[in-house]
């Protein structure tokens, strides 16, 4: 056995007993054995150290151990905001003993403190005094007087003292004089009555004399601005404003200045109020609405709002005194007397009168009877008193009967007018209930049907039309109620279908149409998916009906007015640039098999095949998108409108034939027409009237719809000029125009139409970039010339410049760091995920237990209630 196994015998034997016994762990970090060394054969500078002297597992050890004050703490402080640290001096510094720390801090502490504090600081050899004495000796309270001292002086207090602080006032009583002078005479003492005197007299006397002193300073300083007057004219001459203009202008104020000024002179902005939700909003106006709606009806139903408003009730506290009570009509009665009796007359009159407004059918020759009624019983009252007082007034009797006929006839006057207020305030009322019935409700219902939508809009005007819809949506909004949303969902197919109506009317109401796409795009806006789906449902339709009519005929015709409306609808309402739009795009296909699949045997389908045509250019005005069925069919119309001998050398595409009756359709042979053919627009509900045209305007139409061919071909041209392929896209309808129409035999009208648009074409067909291949450097002849390679020995990197060399050292080296950097993140990562997996573990480990804690404590109590249980039935 080799001295190695003996050493480590001896190293994990037991040491006896001298001393206490080593653990084994203690033995194998000690053991010189397992100690690894990397030795280093030579010291290169700029070469990092590989050599290093440990046991195994130490670098690991410390690697865990520095990942643990690093990588750990900034695990546990993720996501914390406030974060402590310690800012004292040599807090984190190791080589610092603990008493330098200290030490150092008490040095800085006294430092700070010394400069800030340095005024305020009592140091002790400064010494403070007050009044003249050192606080130090006042501190010693050497002048206390001792009360318990036997000496004579102590005991006794001076007859000043006492005098002022216990007199009670009795130093006033006596004059302080000099103690020579108290031996000499003693003078009464005066009374308190004199002293007061004596204090009111010297007050007097000194503000009389701050009020001369006052008056005679404000003299004087009067006498010295007016002796400042006369010297400073004499010294000072001042120049008139003449000389001073000749002298110095003023300098005009620059632009920069008075733009500041005027900044300066503006009114700052004032903090506005909040906008209001559309909610918010929706909300008053139905307030607003339900309150205009009652106000029509109350003055419908002839009441008046001043009574209905004297009639409510209003509302009075508890503890109103009623003080500011103020009568609204003066009911009182004024007293008068008739021949030493009081006149009852006026109250009958009064009740006559107020039970004549409430009975309005009553007639004049009733209030007469009454009238004369109150005549007699008046002149019987009359006699009676004036015999009972001859004596008392001699013509009494006389004077009545005068009294009782002016009375009479006073009162037939009054019933007249009253009367005919009444008719006239009835007319008034009539004429607003009348009034009131004729005015638009302002709250509507959204109706449940199409037949109640159409009873209320027809027989209104558009206005009319407009306000009802308006006032429908702001009462049935959809913030208000829950089942609003789905009402004016429906609304919105009510009012298509309305549209359509109109439109297929024999006078179609293109006017009302047109003021009837506001709302629907107000409603579109509102509820998009709704309208997206009403008008696939009508596209639907549409091409449904088409395509049953090829099955059934062969061909297929242009639809009706309707269609063609909505067709301009969808444009309005949906957005036509999309590359792809759950609605624009079927209504694109859908017009492309209308120009391709309909027949033209009839000059209103050209005119309704012109307005697809403009629909198209509408609809791709912002995409640029090509269309080849719009070209096409302005190719046809000018085949179409070219006599039969001129209509050859060129192809036409379906739904126009080479050869058939319909050649020459657009076709203008009477010369007076074409003279006195001028250019107007093609209004759409001119299709329903063309049969009821004469020879002359049906001529006039055809050469409008030409004159409108040449101007869609002209806005092609400049809406396709950026394209690749134009020329060969509008060849076919250049040779058209330059080889076959016949332009000497139009109008000049027309011919400046042509020539436009011809223009447009030769114009824009020489702008087009040729194709050219991209230009690459040309490749080098392969030679057969030997390529000639330096080869060093094995092992060893080829030699270079300076400059690859360093390159190629510096890639080196860049690989090896990041080689290292994506081993220690690797490593970082494992810590981690070993310390969420501990987290995750304790975590587990904890609820179990609390699991088992909670089983256990539910069996015991389950135990103990089975026991009482059975204790129970025993019992």
């Amino acid at each position: 056995m080799g001295k190695a196994g003996k050493r480590r015998r001896k190293a994990s034997a037991p040491s006896g007993s001298k001393g206490p016994a080593k653990s084994t762990v203690d033995v194998i970090k000690s053991n010189p054995f397992e100690v690894k060394v990397n030795k280093q054969k030579f010291n290169i500078l700029g070469r990092k150290t590989k050599n290093d002297v440990g046991l195994p597992g130490v670098s690991r050890s410390k690697a865990i151990k520095k990942r643990t004050q690093t990588l750990l703490k900034e695990y546990k402080e993720k996501e914390k905001s406030n974060v402590f640290k310690d800012k004292r001096f040599g807090e984190y510094n190791t080589k610092i003993s603990p008493e330098e720390k200290m030490i150092k801090r008490f040095t800085l502490e006294r430092q700070q403190n010394f400069g800030k504090n340095n005024i305020y600081n009592l140091n002790e050899d400064e010494e403070l005094t007050h009044y003249g004495q050192s606080l130090a000796e006042i501190e010693k309270l050497n002048d206390i007087v001792d009360s318990g001292s036997d000496t004579e002086e102590g005991g006794t207090l001076s007859a000043e003292l006492t005098a002022a602080h216990f007199g009670g006032g009795g130093g006033l009583l006596r004059k302080k004089v000099s103690g020579d002078q108290e031996a000499e005479e003693e003078e009464k003492p005066k009374s308190r009555k004199e002293l007061i005197e004596e204090l009111i007299a010297k007050s007097k006397q000194e503000k009389q004399e701050r009020q001369t002193q006052r008056e005679s300073a404000l003299e004087l300083t009067e006498k010295l601005d007016n002796d400042w007057k006369e010297i400073q004219t004499l010294l000072v001459r001042k120049t008139p404003k003449s000389e001073k203009k000749d002298k110095e202008e003023k300098p005009k104020p620059d632009e920069y200045d008075m733009i500041v000024r005027e900044l300066g002179f503006e009114m700052k902005a004032k903090p506005s109020d909040r906008m209001k939700t559309e909610e918010e909003l929706a909300k008053e106006e139905q307030a607003r609405l339900q309150k205009l709606e009652a106000d029509r009806l109350r003055r419908m139903r002839g009441i008046d709002e001043k009574e209905e408003a004297k009639k409510k009730p209003k509302h009075i506290s508890a503890d109103d005194l009623a003080d500011g009570f103020i009568l609204d009509e003066d009911d009182r009665r004024m007293l008068s007397y008739k021949d030493g009796k009081i006149n009852i007359e006026n109250e009958e009159e009064e009740e006559e009168e107020a039970d004549g407004n409430e009975e309005i059918n009553d007639n004049e020759e009733e209030g007469e009877e009454e009238d004369n009624d109150h005549e007699e019983d008046s002149d019987e009252e009359s006699d009676a008193e004036n015999e009972e007082g001859v004596d008392e007034d001699n013509h009494s009797d006389l004077e009545s009967d005068l009294g009782s006929e002016e009375e009479g006839t006073g009162n037939k006057e009054q019933n007249q007018e009253s009367c005919e207020n009444k008719s006239q305030n009835m007319e008034e009322q009539d004429q607003k209930m009348e009034a009131a019935k004729s005015e638009l409700p302002y709250t509507f219902a959204v109706p449940e049907s199409y037949e109640k939508f159409k009873s209320l809009l027809t027989g209104r005007t558009i206005e009319q039309q407009l306000i009802i819809l308006e006032r429908i949506q702001k009462c049935n909004h959809p913030s208000l109620a829950v089942g609003n949303k789905a009402k004016l969902e429906k609304l919105f197919g009510f009012l298509l279908e309305y549209i359509g109506e109109l439109a297929t009317l024999d006078l179609p109401e293109l006017k009302t149409i047109d003021r009837l796409v506001l709302p629907l795009y107000n409603l579109c806006q509102m509820f998009p998916e709704s309208a997206s789906d009403s008008m696939k449902f009508v596209l639907r339709d549409a091409v449904h009906d088409m395509e049953e009519m090829i099955e059934v005929k062969g061909r297929a015709t242009f639809p009706g007015l309707d269609t063609l409306i909505y067709l301009k609808i969808t444009s309005l309402l949906f957005p036509t640039s999309d590359f792809w739009h759950p609605v624009v795009t079927p209504t694109f296909v859908y017009m492309s098999l209308l120009l391709t699949k309909c027949r033209i045997t009839t000059l209103q389908d050209v005119v309704k095949g012109l307005f697809i045509c403009c629909l198209f250019l509408e609809y791709v005005s912002l995409s640029r998108r090509f269309v080849p069925e719009l070209i096409n069919f302005l190719l046809g119309i000018l085949h179409i409108s070219l006599p039969k001998k001129q209509a050859q050398g060129y192809t036409v595409v379906h739904p126009f034939t080479p050869v058939g009756k319909n050649l020459e359709l657009l076709l203008v042979s009477d010369k007076k027409d074409l003279e006195t053919w001028q250019k107007q627009n093609l209004p759409l509900s001119i299709v329903t009237r063309l049969k009821e045209m004469s020879r002359t305007e049906m001529n006039h139409i055809r050469l409008s719809c030409l004159a409108l061919c040449f101007d869609l071909i002209k806005k092609c041209a400049a809406l396709y000029e950026s394209l690749s392929s134009f020329h060969e896209i509008m060849h076919p309808v250049r040779i058209l125009l330059t080889q076959h129409v016949p332009v000497s035999e139009y109008p000049e009208q027309m011919q400046e139409w042509y020539n436009s648009a011809l223009g447009e074409l030769e114009n824009k067909v020489k702008h087009y970039t040729p194709l050219v291949c991209e230009k690459k450097k040309p490749e080098p002849l392969k030679q057969y010339t030997p390529k000639i390679v330096k080869v060093l020995e094995f092992g060893r990197k080829l030699g270079g410049s300076k400059k690859e060399q360093e390159r190629k050292r510096l890639i080196h080296k860049h690989k090896r760091e990041l080689k290292g950097a994506i081993r220690e993140i690797r490593k970082d990562n494992q810590f981690l995920a070993r310390l969420q997996l501990e987290e995750i573990m304790e975590r587990d480990a904890a609820r179990k237990r609390k699991v088992k804690e909670l089983l256990g404590s539910l069996a015991t109590q389950e135990g103990e209630w089975k026991a009482m249980k059975r204790k129970k039935r025993k019992n």
